[in-house]
């Protein structure tokens, strides 16, 4: 038995025509499989070789536009101010003494001259009677002196004296008769008695004050110009003047201060209003209106003014390219129904929806205004305050209430 294992021999297949077919059949799997993946480096995919599509237009912003067409209007400088009596002087006593009598009443409307008051004359009755005796003795002694010199008895010294002394004895016989006269305490002006503070027995000092007098006719209204609106206001000018009573007056501009207040670098302007029957009072306030020019504006509404990047004020509108322009602008006058504008052209097409999306030099698509639009409602838009009616302000120097009134227009029609 250990012959026959020895004679046994170990079993081989290499030399079976099959054992190497899955050796081929691998590494032809491997084979195709890398030139699969190769194949993407060297023939380009389908949608590669596609060409690339054209790239869209962008659409242009539809705007809302409207043609405007500028008119002349007159450009009024407008301010307030108080209206101050033409004179306004406090009546003194010029003497003291004792009242006498009173011969008007608070309220009562006097002539230049008419008696007031008059003091007590018992003491300056007895010194004008003194110095006009002592008046008449000096005029004795110089008589005396000037015959005996005549004559060689007298000197010229004596002469002199005599003369001098004659000269303070009519001194004194005319301060006597002034102290008599300023007894009598008499209007300066026409006027009427706004403040009458004594009483018969009452006693006032030299130099007190009695009375208060002033004349309204005529009446000067005062305002207070600012310094860009200087060059418009010339002496001579007429003015309308709306007083807060509904009052309203004709009136010229009868002074321009050449100097600037050091607080508010304003100058006053006076406005002179004729009142010849009083019936406008002094103090109360007034509006001034003077018609300073003429221009060229257009009539919006303050919903399509917009602010460029630099926080300019203008008005955006559409030129001939369909291009956007922005419009620098300058408000000429404001009203309840809208604003009255400067610096666009006489005939231009204003974008009054749609401002706020688009900006200087865009191309826009423009369409016509339709009547249901309302161009308040577009956001973003900046706002101007409309003129408020005249309203009361309390008394003071006449400063302008409003510097957005500067330079207020009036259509022309």
């Amino acid at each position: 038995m250990s012959d026959t294992s020895q004679e046994r021999q170990t079993l081989s297949f290499d030399s079976d025509a099959g054992s190497k077919r899955s050796k081929f059949i691998a590494g032809g799997i491997a084979l195709l499989i890398g030139l699969w993946m190769g194949s993407g480096y060297i023939l380009p995919s389908e949608e590669e070789q596609e060409a690339a599509p054209a790239p869209i237009a962008a659409k242009a912003v539809t705007v809302a536009v409207r043609g405007s067409q500028a008119d002349s209007v007159t450009q009024v400088f407008v301010a307030e101010g108080q209206a101050l009596p033409d004179r306004d002087t406090m009546v003194r006593a010029e003497s003291g003494g004792e009242i006498a009598e009173v011969l008007v009443a608070k309220g009562a409307e006097v002539a230049a001259g008419d008696l007031i008051a008059r003091l007590s004359t018992a003491a300056r009755d007895s010194d004008l009677a003194r110095a006009r005796e002592e008046l008449n003795r000096a005029q004795r002694e110089y008589d005396n002196a000037e015959a005996l010199l005549n004559r060689g008895v007298s000197t010229v010294d004596r002469v002199s004296q005599a003369r001098a002394t004659l000269a303070a004895a009519q001194a004194a016989v005319t301060t006597a008769e002034e102290a008599l006269n300023n007894t009598e305490i008499r209007a300066p002006f026409p006027g009427r008695l706004e403040m009458l503070d004594i009483s018969a027995g009452e006693f006032v000092s030299t130099g007190e004050e009695i009375a208060r007098l002033v004349d309204n006719t005529p009446l000067t209204i005062q305002v207070q110009v600012p310094q860009q609106a200087l060059k418009d206001i010339k002496e001579g000018q007429n003015a309308e003047v709306m007083f807060i009573t509904g009052t309203e007056a004709q009136g010229k501009v009868q002074f321009v201060s050449s100097s600037a207040s050091a607080e508010t670098r304003t100058f006053t302007a006076e406005i002179r209003v004729e009142n010849a029957d009083g019936a406008i009072p002094a103090g109360i306030s007034a509006r001034v209106r003077i018609p300073t020019g003429e221009t060229r504006a257009h009539f919006v509404s303050p919903a399509i003014l917009s602010l460029d990047t630099n926080g300019t004020l203008g008005v955006k509108t559409v030129n001939g390219d369909n291009k956007v322009v922005f419009n620098k602008i300058a408000i000429v006058r404001a009203q309840t129904d809208g604003i009255w504008i400067a610096g666009l052209p006489d005939e231009s097409q204003i974008i009054t929806i749609g401002q706020g999306f688009v900006n200087d030099g865009e191309v826009v698509d423009p369409q016509p205004e339709t009547s249901n639009e309302d161009p308040a409602e577009e956001l973003p838009s900046a706002g101007v305050p409309e003129l408020d009616e005249l309203e009361e302000t309390p008394a003071g120097d006449g400063q302008i209430t409003g510097s957005a009134e500067a330079a207020q227009p009036e259509k022309v029609e």
